[in-house]
């Protein structure tokens, strides 16, 4: 009788689970496991509503193993610590796992290989959460790419896995030392009202189908238009490993079989969002430095400025630009914010308020339920114009204008900023005449935009003028 153990990390399924499977294959009987992380409060990389999402969908996870036959183990602390007492207890001979797109998970599984030799186990780790990893899309001089459209273009000639079986049984030896499944409380976090998606893989699946319906037929049109419901809402279930990335793009291939144009180009657009995930998660893999610092080495060294009171501003939503607001409140209310939106308060961050990109990054971490480090890194390099595949400084988004382009009815403001609900759609587009607040209750602009944006285009014209010089010299 062989026992084998199965971290579970970013995978939160029992539908086509690599590692999981891989398990159950070679082994008699599986303990499943999920590590607790151990911090206190003041986490950069997470926050209250991304860790009650984690906490609904542990729980959903437990579910589905009892009805499997098997039940969720829970430990708390340091992930080595916990599963080398685990394996004395349960005398496992292996560990499972699906390998991890990040920094700090990478890190932690050359630690647990060299646990794993000192035990005397094996440990098996295995592609999940990407289609393609690190070394796979690589250009003609086996280089990673820089920039995004040659990438996508050798990724999409690849063949992609299929997916894998469903557990539906899982033997699991018993009286086994489990903590009870987590709260907030865990972690000293207190509920915040965010408005969280149903949790678990049937859910996520039923976001999916909800897409593939109708949506995504339409998504090259629809995509960029915050009021309406046009984009899949599956990043989270990504993040979380509620779907398989391989289910979903199996799926997107069953719905183009026969397509004609416009809806082929529709799919094909979204097809290219997943590579654009897997684009950033190359940058982090070969470049994890950039985590601290601009990918583009000439923008290093960059003047940002230092002001804690626009950056409160900022993250209460009270810069009095309606876009800007409505986004902010969309993300405190949800842990979601619409994609075009994110660019236009990103931008609005670092080209008209001039505070640091990673200052920014850090509140969307903290918010987002989809908090991807790898893609909210590189679209937070992208609005700033310091990644790759960046937009160049000089391309800086006016947010009234980007308003009246994507919101022009402000149906999507009045949503998210109800005070506004009387002023007409178009003058919620324009700055409001000096002194004149839009209603008493919301606050002027903080700033003048084209003002700023002439600060911004001095400001980084110099610091690249003397990047350069430093560099020739």
């Amino acid at each position: 009788m062989t026992i084998a153990i199965h971290w579970f990390r970013r995978d939160l399924r029992l539908t086509d689970n690599t590692a999981l499977n891989a398990a159950i294959s070679a082994h008699d009987q599986i303990v499943p496991v999920y590590v607790l992380s151990q911090w206190k409060k003041h986490h950069q990389w997470t926050g209250a509503p991304r860790q009650q999402f984690l906490v609904e969908n542990l729980a959903s996870l437990s579910t589905s193993l009892r009805k499997a036959g098997s039940h969720l183990v829970i430990r708390q602390g340091e992930a080595l610590a916990e599963l080398k007492a685990l394996v004395k207890e349960t005398g496992a001979s292996a560990i499972y796992a699906n390998r991890d797109p990040d920094p700090f998970g990478r890190a932690v599984e050359a630690d647990l290989e060299k646990l794993a030799e000192q035990l005397g186990i094996r440990l098996h780790l295995y592609k999940d959460v990407a289609l393609h990893e690190q070394n796979e899309v690589l250009t003609g001089s086996n280089s990673p790419f820089r920039v995004f459209t040659p990438y996508c273009k050798a990724w999409s000639k690849l063949d992609k896995p299929l997916p894998g079986r469903t557990v539906t049984r899982l033997l699991t030896p018993p009286n086994i030392r489990s903590l009870p499944l987590p709260t907030l409380q865990t972690w000293e976090l207190k509920p915040d009202g965010t408005e969280l998606p149903a949790a678990g893989e049937t859910a996520a699946q039923s976001r999916l189908e909800r897409f593939l319906e109708k949506a995504v037929y339409h998504y090259v049109e629809r995509r960029d238009i915050p009021s309406i419901d046009g984009t899949s809402r599956i990043s989270q279930d990504l993040r979380f490993g509620l779907l398989s990335i391989r289910k979903v793009y199996a799926r997107l291939l069953d719905c183009a079989k026969g397509l004609k144009e416009p809806q082929a180009r529709s799919l094909q657009i979204y097809i290219n969002e997943l590579c654009w995930r897997e684009f950033y998660f190359q940058v982090l893999w070969n470049k994890p430095e950039v985590l601290e610092l601009e990918y583009s080495e000439a923008y290093r060294g960059m003047p940002w400025k230092k002001d804690p009171e626009s950056l409160e501003r900022w993250q209460k939503a009270q810069t009095g630009f309606p876009i800007v607001d409505a986004g902010m409140r969309q993300l405190r209310q949800t842990g979601f914010m619409h994609n075009r939106v994110r660019m236009i308060v990103a931008m609005f961050l670092t080209k008209d308020l001039h505070l640091d990109w990673r200052e920014g990054e850090r509140w969307f971490m903290q918010r987002l339920l989809d908090g991807e480090i790898a893609s909210n890194n590189g679209g937070w390099q992208w609005s700033s114009g310091t990644g790759t595949d960046a937009a160049p400084y000089f391309r800086i988004q006016n947010p009234w204008t980007q308003g009246l382009r994507f919101d022009a009815a402000g149906e999507y403001i009045k949503r998210w900023v109800p005070e506004l609900a009387s002023v007409p759609g178009p003058r919620l587009h324009q700055p409001p005449s000096p002194g004149l607040r839009l209603v008493s209750s919301y606050p002027l602009p903080m700033v003048e935009h084209a003002e700023e944006r002439n600060i911004s285009l001095a400001t980084y014209k110099l610091h690249l003028a003397s990047s350069r010089s430093t560099i020739v010299g």
